[in-house]
């Protein structure tokens, strides 16, 4: 299996779950089989990753349990960004934080971006922005320019998922692609190279991402680049698998410095694990 790395390492996207947890309504998928926090840490074991990062899949809705229940299993190892309600308490802010989360996730695939200037809004990116949290949003490219401003406006740090999911057809010619590269000059904006088979066909993945990877890291630096393997790979699971996704990262980022950087300074600071030992 290909290795990442002999020292720190961050695999930034990954999801954990099993059948018989308590899902959204609303939901795109609905997976038949599990995958365990055991498995996940096994395959980071296997490719030389001392780090992972856990996200909430978007058909456990705003049920964190499960999630907080795995990274309590792994503190020194692991953190997580969970979905969470505009209205949620306080109090169970601080019990996820607890638990290791150090970010929320607006997945807006299929959904309408919500009107962040709402009371309940402001106040929920203000405790997020209290805590040290980031913002991740999941839209396509296209809609980026309907959530960043806000989010940047409320002086939120803000991690875009999946190369910013740009248009398959268009690729980096997409308008909402050319956005994200112009948000960098803020300074508070972060891109996951992850998942390149939700923005292009395989086998296109290793060349289509490199040419994507490249613009990014023109205007963002490895600084704020960070790679995720998107583990279980839900909906693309005969796309994919993890050594695959250790290879398109070997594709798309050739230079050792700016691998090493991506790959551990950049999340190790962003998903807060300075001082603990996996």
């Amino acid at each position: 299996m290909p290795t990442l790395s002999t020292g720190a390492a961050v695999d930034t996207h990954a999801h954990v779950f099993r059948q018989g947890l308590a899902l959204a309504t609303t939901r795109r998928h609905t997976p038949d089989y599990d995958a365990t926090l055991a498995s996940y840490l096994a395959l980071l074991d296997a490719h030389g990753l001392s780090h992972g990062v856990l996200v909430q899949p978007s058909f456990l809705g705003t049920d964190n349990s499960h999630l907080a229940e795995a990274l309590r299993a792994a503190p020194g190892r692991l953190r997580g960004v969970a979905v969470v309600a505009p209205g949620i308490d306080p109090a169970q802010l601080q019990a996820l934080a607890r638990a290791g989360v150090v970010g929320i996730r607006l997945n807006l695939i299929g959904l309408p971006v919500p009107d962040l200037r709402l009371p309940r809004w402001r106040a929920l990116l203000d405790r997020v922005n209290a805590l040290g949290w980031h913002v991740e949003v999941h839209l396509p490219a296209a809609r980026l320019p309907e959530i960043l401003p806000a989010l940047l406006a409320a002086a939120c740090r803000v991690v875009v998922d999946h190369f910013g999911r740009p248009d398959p057809a268009l690729g980096v010619s997409d308008p909402g692609f050319q956005y994200l590269l112009r948000q960098a000059s803020s300074g508070r904006v972060w891109v996951k190279l992850s998942a390149p088979y939700r923005n292009w066909q395989t086998p296109a993945c290793a060349a289509s991402g490199r040419i994507a990877a490249q613009q990014l890291l023109d205007a963002y630096t490895p600084a704020r680049l960070m790679w995720g393997s998107d583990w279980p790979h839900t909906e693309h699971r005969h796309l994919a698998s993890y050594p695959a996704a250790t290879q398109w990262l070997d594709a798309w980022i050739d230079d050792p410095e700016h691998r090493r950087i991506l790959l551990a300074d950049t999340p190790l600071q962003l998903f807060q694990f300075q001082g603990d030992k996996p």
